[in-house]
C-alpha cells in the first residue's frame, strides 16, 4: 500500500533531523515551518531547549499577515538573520523540516544568509 503524503512528509522530516543531529557541532537550529498561509522561522538552541528568535508572518509589525509567497519569505530570512545578531548567534544549521529546498524554503535561507547568518 503506497504511503500518504502526510506519512512521506513525517519521514522526510525525521530523516533530515536526524542527519542534523549528528553535524550540529553545538550550532543552533534554524528551523522553518510553512503552511498554506503562513511561514514561520525559529532560532532553536537543542541542547537548553529554549527558542532564541522567531520570525513569521504572523507579526502585525512586518506587515505580512496572510502572505504566503517568495517575497513574504524573503522578508521573514532577513529579519531572523537582524534578530539571530541581536541574540548573538552568528551560525546556525539550516532545519527544513520536510519541506523541500525550493520556493519559499529557499528565499528564507538565502535571505538569512545576505542578512549575514552563517548557514
Amino acid at each position: 500500500m503506497a504511503n500518504s503524503k502526510r506519512q512521506l512528509f513525517q519521514k522526510r522530516r525525521l530523516r533530515v533531523r536526524n542527519k542534523l543531529r549528528k553535524v550540529n557541532a553545538g550550532r543552533v537550529r534554524l528551523s522553518v515551518h510553512r503552511s498554506n498561509k503562513n511561514i514561520s522561522v525559529q532560532l532553536i538552541d537543542d541542547v537548553q531547549g529554549i527558542t532564541l528568535a522567531s520570525a513569521s508572518t504572523l507579526e502585525k509589525d512586518l506587515g505580512l499577515v496572510g502572505k504566503n509567497n517568495v517575497e513574504a519569505a524573503a522578508k521573514i530570512g532577513t529579519t531572523i538573520a537582524e534578530r539571530a545578531k541581536k541574540a548573538g548567534v552568528s551560525e546556525a544549521y539550516f532545519d527544513r523540516g520536510g519541506f523541500l529546498f525550493h520556493g519559499k524554503v529557499k528565499a528564507v535561507a538565502d535571505a538569512a544568509r545576505e542578512g549575514g547568518l552563517k548557514i
